[in-house]
Formats: C-alpha cells, structure tokens, sequence
C-alpha cells in the first residue's frame, strides 16, 4: 500500500493551483469565494448522572470533556425527555446520544437499545465506534439485509445496542415482534440518526413505522425515550415531532470548533465556438456556445486534488456520474504517473457489501485519496482526515450543500469546499446569487404522514402486527385514521370487530417505504452469471433497457434483456464509443382541485392528479462530441402515478397581449415548465428528480394553456402544496433565471432539462418569460396564499 501523501497547500493556495488549471479560459470559472471563519469550542463538565466506565471509556478515546451541546442533548435523554440534537457536520452528535444511552445499559443490565440510521454504512461506522470504546456486555450488532442467517438469531437473544436501519425494522423487527419480545420489553432508548433525510414519502413512511414501534414497545410495557440527530435544519424540533409523533425539544447551538472553511462556487468555462453548414446555403455557422461539462470538470479538478496529495472526496449527483468522475480521474492519473490511478474509486448504491466495506476500509486507510460518490457517503460516517470536498451539482437542498462540505476538515483543520455548477437553471443561478447559497438558513424538512397513500398501508402493517384499536388509531392520526380504517374494511383488506380493526389475510402487508416499486432489479454478467450489482425497479426503465450502457467500477457493460418480471438485467461486457438516454412520454389528467386562485387570466390550482408515463425510446449519442447516431425504440409498460400537482393556467387573449403567438404557445409553456422544475428546489426540499411537469397549449381537463408540475411519489410528498404557496416567489425566481441567462434562444442552464422525454424540442425562451411575466403580474394583485401545511 501506498503511503499517504500529505498536501502542502492551504484551502486557499489550493483553490488557486485549481484555477490555473483553466488559465486558457477569459473568464475565471470562480464566480465567488465565501470564506467561513474558525470557531472556538466551548466545553461542558461530564453530566454527574454519567456511569464512569462509560465517561472512562470516552476519555480514553480522547474526549476529555463534550461539547455543550453534547451535554445538554444528553442531559434531556437521561431526564426523559424526547430530543433532536440538530448541529453541524462533524459537530459530534454521536457522543450526544451515546452518553445516556450507553450509561442506561451500564447502570441496568437488562437495558436495550435500538438505534436507526438511513444507511448500512452509517450503521457499520456507529458499530466501529461504539466497540473502540471497550464496554462490557454492551454486546453491539448490526442488523440489516447483509448480516448472515445464522447470525440473526444470537442477535436477537443476545445484542443489547441493535443498529438496524427503518426498513429492517418495518420488514423484519415489527412484524416478528413476539420473536423480539425481550428486547422490546427492556427498550430504553430509540436513536434516530440523520433524521433530517427521512422527508417526502419515505419520512411520511418512517413516521408510521415509529409510530408502529411506539405501539408494539408499549405492548411489551416499555415508554422508550427517543433521541434524534440531525443536520442543522429549518423547524427541527417540528420535523422530529411530525416524524415520532411525540413532543420533542431541540438542542441547536453548536459549541463545537470548527476549522476556517473556503468554499467556492465555480461555474465550468464556454467551449471553443463549433461550427456547422447549413445544408440550405451551404454556409458555415457558428453554433451557440456550449458549456464544459461539470462531469468532466469534475473529474479534473478531483485529479489535480489527488496529484497536490490532497484526500478528496467528490459528491457526484447520480450512480452513472459517479462512475464516469473515476474512470475519467483514473485515466488522467494513469497518463501523469502510471499506478495513481489505483488511488481513486467511485462509491454508489447498488455494490454489492463486500465492495462497499473494502472501498471504506480503503478510503480510511488513506490508500484512497480520491473518491467519487453519490450521497451514499454525505451522512456521518466518520471520515477522518479529508482536505477538500468537490460538490459535481447542487444536491437539491442547502441542508444536503452544507452536510457535504462538511466532509472536509473534520480534525478542525481548514478545508476547502467547491461547488461546480451543472448546465441547469438552479445551477446557474446559484453560482451567481450566492446569497441564495450563504444568506438563506436551511430548509425546514417536508413529510406528511396523513398521505392516503401512505397510511393506508401503515394502518394495514400496523394492523397485521396487533388489531386495531380505538387508541392506536388516536396515535395514528385521529379521525384520518378512522376514516382510514373504514375505507380499508370496505375494501376488505381489513375486518372490524368489537376489539379492534384485523388484518384479513394471511400473508403480510407488501409495503415498500422508500417508493422504489418493489425488489432491486439485479445486474447480471450473462457469460458468467456474476452478480454485478443492483438498481432500484423506479431507474430500471431508464437504466437498464435493452440497448443501454451500464457502468459498474469503470467498465462498460451493454444490456441485452431486462426481465422486469423475474427482476432480471443481463448484462455483457463492451467499450462502446457511444452512451444511451433514454426518453419517455407523460400525460396528466385532473383528479380533484383542493384550492385555487383565480387571479383574473391567470389560474394557479392545487389538487389531486394522475400522471401516466411510458419509456418510448433511447438516443445513442457518440461519447465527446454528444452527437445523435440514432434513436431506437422500445416497448416497456406504461407506468400510473396518482399524485400532487401544482398547475396554472392562462388565458390564451392575455398571451397573445403579452406577444406570445399561438404557433410560439407550446415552446414558451414548454420552457417556463423546465426552468420551474430547475428551480422548485431552491423553495422546498427536493431536486428535480423528485418531480415532474407537463405543459400544454390546450389541456383537456383545464381548456387552457397549462403548466403542471408535479410530485414523483404516490400520494405527493410535499413538494406540489410548498410550491402552491410559494407561488410568486419561486416563479419570480424561475424569469429572472431564464432572462439573465447570456445564451440566446435557450440551454441547459435555463430552459433545456435533462430528463425532457421530448428531447427539449419545441422551447421558446424569450416567450417563456412573457408567459412568466403574464402569470407574476396577476399573481402580484392577489393577497397571499395560504401554507397548505
């Protein structure tokens, strides 16, 4: 193993050293700098309740005091009172509730907890931790889908500090309580890490599967108190009462030191001018200018971090990113020193364990001193000693900015944090507003537990567990829960009787939290039939067709047949000199309006709708140059989606008033409904791949132009009903970045998408901001709208 190779520059000399990589370029890809400063941190004395092996075990591992906020977090647990600890990365939440826990389980040695994160890694760092502490007869385990069956049972008998995760606990724990009777019986407290990602329709399921918890506990005769942490957030103690159904305090002020941080935002340079003929006058045309891609600029600047001996950590928006960033890192490192390529990887979902852990190991060890990721590594596994984090895309929320520029200086050491912006309205736009990125405080979490499509589900788990009685449904969501429970009895998946509410069928509930439509679909190596990993059953359509190119630890494969029914993609191994993108159709009809605003020709509308979308055909576009080679059909089923809209309409005289024709109509509603769903983000917590849009000159239901924007998830998540009442604002938003941007008839930094299922063909930019400027100045004569939450 290679040594590792410390840097010798500062955040800032490095920042520089980066900058000069593009010395070509007229203008400097910095747009701004932000320079955060170091912060002292103030310490508290052990809390006189703390059992000394467990303060012994603490100070041996160097902590000679905690943090203030540490303590006081801690201090509320022991006294029983339910806690969110919402501070910083890195800011040590793990002492916070590991301190009352631990002591619990020293002071009583029948005492159990269980603690909940969103990810195996997560837990599998929580495990290290807690056994470098050297505690007797704490006996910590993880329990999740990779630990072994014979391992399960002692477990079960025998491990007092559980670390599972909210879909082990939903499939396995709940519905197997009698098994873990003991467990429940002795449960002292509930840790609930990184709390803040439990949003949309996941963290309205999680709330249910609490809830489902609290309820079997209590069966057992145990109160146990819950401890959560989370990233700094907009409303914490809100969102953790929402998400446990119980009243909580929140502890928010960091007292821990902080080394100084430089973060940049950098948007990647123009290309050199191409040029084509027309093949009407056979003249040579200059084309628009096309900007760098931040995949490619990514990669480069990762691969000059690596050569400064800088350890870096890359945050890359999607798996097939994340892949592209190391491969093309790899190859640059190899063509400067051959063999320092072998000091970078990518890191996604969907590897199999024994990759995951070996690329950990690695990363820990410093034989790794880049690495691509997904956001698979933003939560807090502990990642000691990293100089710099590169952010490839903002990552949807400030809560997700800052947890990943987090990542670096951990020891208290200065950092440099940079976000390279995408070729995509709300890129563009922060990169050069960064006082959306550093003057806005984070976002308060979304999630809606009395989503129908969500407690349905849950009151049937719920009811399959233990009958339903009166009280639960109280816990449940009162009368939503009641009127729930009818509905399930008339369509007999649930029998009432003078006890309660039943499950009526044999089998259990089949209940999917995360909204991902059922089983992984498995990639297989069809020469060798070598599993090669795994992609959720929604990316399948668009991932894994027949035709497209699968990359897994930088290479290739090609898909030959996708068995969605067996759950199946087998795969071959080939370097072609193209990619694949894959394209969809969407139609959207009106279900029920829940509230309007009618702003004379102009409608803004709330409600209920039901998207149908279908994977057409994918593109193969020659790798470098993007060039179209051809487009191939396919035929998958159409997909139903029953869900929460934002839409508005506009009357067709007040368009042509604001000079936008008809023949111009379906490119202008087009591109306003692109440039809405790039910026959406910056007002709820969501990127744009949680949500979709239609626009249309005359829709059918409406008898208008409409723009419709929707929720990705059954039932909605939240996003529609925040949009809904942050209308003239995040619109506002949405023409000034379109108008400012300095292309001509429109890019991927304003109107074009990149998951447009019609090749963003027809858009419109100047009549987008007409149509915009049309809605605004209705809107502005209307009193505020209501929050629908």
């Amino acid at each position: 193993m290679q040594g590792v190779t410390s840097t010798a520059f500062g955040p800032a000399e490095l920042l520089h050293r980066l900058q000069a990589r593009g010395t070509a370029a007229a203008v400097s890809p910095i747009t701004h700098v932000e320079r955060i400063p170091a912060r002292a941190g103030r310490t508290a004395s052990w809390p006189t309740w703390t059992e000394p092996t467990v303060r012994d075990a603490f100070v041996t591992q160097g902590i000679a005091e905690p943090w203030q906020h540490q303590a006081a977090a801690a201090s509320l647990a022991w006294e029983g009172t339910h806690v969110v600890l919402a501070t910083g990365t890195a800011s040590g939440k793990s002492l916070g509730y590991q301190l009352p826990a631990l002591s619990a389980l020293a002071r009583d040695p029948k005492a159990t907890v269980l603690y909940l994160s969103p990810t195996k890694a997560l837990a599998a760092d929580q495990l290290r931790g807690i056994a470098r502490l050297g505690l007797d007869d704490v006996r910590p385990a993880t329990y999740d889908g990779d630990t072994p069956r014979e391992e399960r049972d002692w477990i079960r008998q025998h491990s007092r500090f559980l670390l599972t995760n909210p879909d082990m606990l939903h499939h396995a724990l709940l519905p197997g309580h009698a098994r873990w009777g003991v467990f429940l019986r002795r449960l002292s407290y509930v840790v609930i890490d990184e709390c803040h990602t439990y949003r949309g329709v996941f963290g309205s399921h999680v709330a249910h599967v609490l809830r489902r918890l609290r309820r079997v506990a209590s069966r057992y005769g145990s109160s146990p108190t819950f401890v959560l942490a989370s990233a700094t957030s907009g409303d914490p103690a809100g969102t953790a009462a929402r998400l446990t159904g119980l009243p909580v305090r929140a502890v928010t002020e960091d007292t821990s030191p902080r080394g100084p941080v430089t973060f940049a935002l950098w948007e990647p340079p123009l290309l050199p001018p191409a040029s084509s003929t027309d093949p009407d006058t056979d003249f040579e045309v200059e084309l628009p200018p096309i900007r760098r891609s931040a995949l490619r600029e990514t990669s480069d600047l990762l691969a000059d971090a690596v050569v400064a001996g800088t350890r870096t950590l890359a945050f890359i928006r999607s798996r097939r990113g994340a892949e592209v960033v190391a491969t093309l890192t790899r190859r640059a490192l190899d063509e400067a020193v051959p063999g320092l390529g072998d000091r970078v990887a990518a890191y996604r979902a969907g590897y199999l364990r024994e990759d995951r852990r070996k690329i950990e190991r690695s990363l820990l060890s410093g034989e790794l001193l880049g690495l691509a990721s997904t956001n698979a590594l933003e939560l807090g596994v502990d990642l000691v000693g990293l100089d710099a984090v590169l952010i490839c895309g903002y990552p949807g929320t400030r809560a997700s900015l800052w947890q990943q520029a987090g990542r670096a200086g951990r020891a208290g050491d200065e950092a440099l944090a940079v976000l390279i912006a995408r070729d995509d309205p709300l890129d563009t736009y922060l990169v050069h507003h960064p006082e959306a990125v550093f003057g806005h405080p984070v976002e308060a979490t979304v999630l809606d537990p009395q989503n129908p499509y969500v407690l349905g589900p849950q009151l049937c788990c719920a009811a399959s567990e233990a009958p339903l009685t009166p009280a639960d449904l109280e816990l449940f969501g009162g009368e939503t829960a009641v009127a729930a429970a009818h509905g399930l009895v008339e369509q007999g998946v649930l029998r009432r009787r003078p006890s309660g509410f039943y499950w009526t069928h044999r089998g259990r509930p089949d209940v999917d939290l995360r909204g991902t439509g059922g089983s992984p679909v498995a990639v297989v190596e069809q020469a060798t039939g070598r599993l090669l990993g795994t992609v959720d059953p929604g990316s399948s359509h668009m991932m894994l067709h027949s035709g497209a190119v699968y990359l897994h630890q930088g290479v290739s494969y090609v898909v030959d047949d996708l068995d969605l029914e067996d759950g199946i993609a087998l795969v071959h191994p080939e370097e072609p000199d193209w990619t694949t993108h894959a394209r969809d159709v969407t139609n959207v009809s009106v279900v029920d309006v829940r509230s309007y605003v009618d702003a004379g020709p102009v409608g803004l509308f709330l409600g209920e709708v039901d998207v149908t979308g279908q994977v057409v055909s994918y593109q193969r576009r020659r790798i470098g140059s993007g060039e179209i080679i051809d487009t191939r059909p396919l035929d998958l089923p159409v997909r139903e989606l029953r869900t929460v809209a934002v839409w508005f309409t506009v009357s067709p005289d007040a368009l042509v008033a604001a000079g936008v024709e008809p023949a111009d109509l379906p490119g202008a509603l087009h591109a306003a409904e692109h440039a809405g769903i790039g910026l959406l983000p910056l007002m709820a917590t969501c990127d744009r791949w949680d949500i979709g849009g239609l626009s249309t000159a005359n829709h059918p239901d409406t008898e208008a132009p409409t723009v419709f924007v929707y929720d990705g998830h059954p039932g909605g998540a939240g996003f529609a009903e925040r949009a809904y009442g942050v209308a003239a604002e995040w619109l506002r938003a949405t023409r000034e970045a379109i108008s400012s941007c300095g292309c001509e008839t429109g890019c991927p930094s304003c109107v074009q998408s990149p998951k447009c299922g019609n090749g963003n063909n027809p858009l419109d930019k100047a009549g987008a901001v007409r149509v915009l400027d049309v809605v605004l100045a209705a809107l502005a004569d209307q009193p505020a709208i209501p929050s629908q939450k």
